[in-house]
């Protein structure tokens, strides 16, 4: 436990979603105090938030859970949503963490005071001093609408995806969805076939690559209870392929994968889309890789259905009937579905952080999000990010990329709570020696080379994720380097 000299030391968590929960676990096995801030009503993050129809993780269910709780009961290869979110609360009420998270009480300000002491206000008020803060609030939870004029006119119902109306039933309705990404080619293919109508409005095609979501059978279930070993077994072998493998595809470490990978997509537009104009039209001009790649053996054939139609002229504007795009045409609908995703540079906001002598974080990155290491920044003693700015993304576990991160923040917290320092944060040569190479190495990465824009791009144009393989990463965040740090 927290050394007796040390008794009064702890730490705010902001958020109770995946990597909020799993920090909690982290710091309650090294004994270390803590309370858990949590904006909503319930723990889970985005599998909260999110309950469209047909939402699923692209990433396989027996890689996208901890390290520390093996689940022998997912159903299906690719977990649906509610399942995953009743694991994460599971997770969350087995291991005592849920006594620890304050509900309803979203951290709107943190101010450091300095002797390594961080002032939490809170909608319910004032919650104290803590000595060290973790932001765990995710990295998709701020939703963005597009900006398109007469937005607000249309007179039926239209809500973001991630706030779906579940009070507005579709049946018999015609139904338009703007955007074309994971979420779109998920929420098509669920509604096609209760709707009258439903129209998609693309703007960038996506490359899909065909993987069936099969159900596990209760065999195989058994047999992961008997030998959890097996599930331990299929973890690494995942957490190869994906977080090892295919995200050295993309950082210039693996071409043949690279290659294999975008063959695989093409292969499965031109199998599974009959109509030659119709892919034409589905064919994106940029490399396989260059954007999140969509998982899906249903979006080909449900677009293809008699009233299913897709939308890939401009939108001009939205009218109180419809969507009216460049070309004149007026797009008769009941119902619109704002696919259009989260702004992935919010981080911590909308709260307010205050660093040393009361630097404003808003201020420091109001041009670009930049930390050492994807956790720390320069003149904010004892703050630390789980899922910050260059954590690696794309078609692998974040849960993993948390823990990594969760470590390594782990160890740096241990040395306060022990007493070794009293504050700690990145120098601000480190932090620049850190983004400088980073800046050299996203240009090598498909990202860059592979001809598209991505919300992987900040406002200055820069790509900001890992661009070494996993490998580096998980090497780097293994130890903390103190002498990258300046420590009181």
């Amino acid at each position: 436990m927290t050394s007796a000299s040390n008794a009064s030391f702890k730490v705010a968590i902001v958020g109770a979603g995946a990597s909020g929960i799993a920090t909690a676990v982290y710091l309650q096995r090294a004994g270390i105090a803590f309370t858990v801030f949590e904006r909503a009503g319930d723990v889970g993050g985005t599998w909260r938030d999110n309950t469209y129809p047909g939402l699923s993780c692209d990433i396989p269910s027996h890689l996208y859970r901890y390290s520390f709780a093996p689940n022998s009961e997912w159903s299906r290869e690719y977990s649906p949503a509610a399942e995953i979110h009743a694991y994460f609360r599971g997770v969350a009420e087995k291991l005592g963490i849920i006594d620890k998270v304050r509900l309803s009480s979203e951290v709107t300000r943190a101010e450091f005071v300095g002797e390594g002491r961080w002032r939490i206000t809170t909608t319910q008020g004032d919650e104290g001093l803590f000595n060290a803060v973790i932001a765990a609030t995710g990295v998709l939870h701020k939703p963005v609408l597009p900006d398109i004029d007469g937005r607000d006119s249309f007179a039926g119902a239209s809500f973001h995806s991630s706030r779906w109306n579940h009070d507005i039933t579709l049946g018999g309705k015609r139904v338009g969805i703007i955007g074309t990404g994971s979420t779109a080619t998920q929420i098509l293919p669920a509604i096609v076939d209760e709707v009258k109508s439903v129209s998609l409005f693309q703007r960038t095609p996506q490359w899909i690559i065909n993987v069936p979501n099969n159900e596990f059978s209760e065999e195989k279930k058994t047999a992961f209870r008997k030998e959890p070993q097996k599930m331990a077994d299929l973890y690494d072998h995942l957490n190869n392929l994906f977080n090892q493998r295919f995200a050295a595809s993309l950082v210039g470490e693996n071409d043949d994968g690279l290659a294999e990978m975008a063959r695989a997509c093409r292969q499965n537009l031109e199998d599974n889309v009959r109509d030659p104009e119709l892919r034409r039209r589905l064919t994106p001009s940029y490399q396989a890789g260059c954007k999140r790649l969509i998982v899906s053996d249903k979006f080909y054939p449900a677009i293809q259905r008699p009233n299913a139609h897709l939308i890939d002229t401009g939108i001009m504007r939205i009218d109180p009937t419809g969507v009216r795009t460049s070309d004149g045409l007026m797009h008769e609908l009941d119902v619109i579905v704002y696919a259009t995703g989260f702004d992935p540079f919010a981080f911590f906001r909308p709260a307010v952080i205050l660093g040393r002598n009361g630097v404003s974080l808003n201020e420091r990155w109001k041009d670009s999000c930049q930390a050492h290491r994807s956790v720390a920044v320069p003149g904010f003693p004892n703050l630390f990010f789980i899922g910050g700015p260059n954590s690696p993304i794309g078609n692998f576990s974040f849960l993993r990329t948390a823990e990594v991160q969760i470590g390594y923040v782990t160890k740096l917290v241990k040395l306060l709570a022990e007493g070794a320092h009293r504050e700690v944060e990145p120098t601000e040569e480190a932090t620049h020696a850190f983004n400088a190479e980073v800046e050299q190495a996203i240009k090598h990465t498909v990202w860059v080379t592979g001809g598209c824009t991505s919300w992987y791009f900040d406002k200055q144009g820069k790509v900001v994720s890992w661009p070494w393989s996993y490998g580096r990463f998980e090497a780097d965040l293994k130890q903390p380097r103190m002498e990258e740090f300046k420590a009181a």
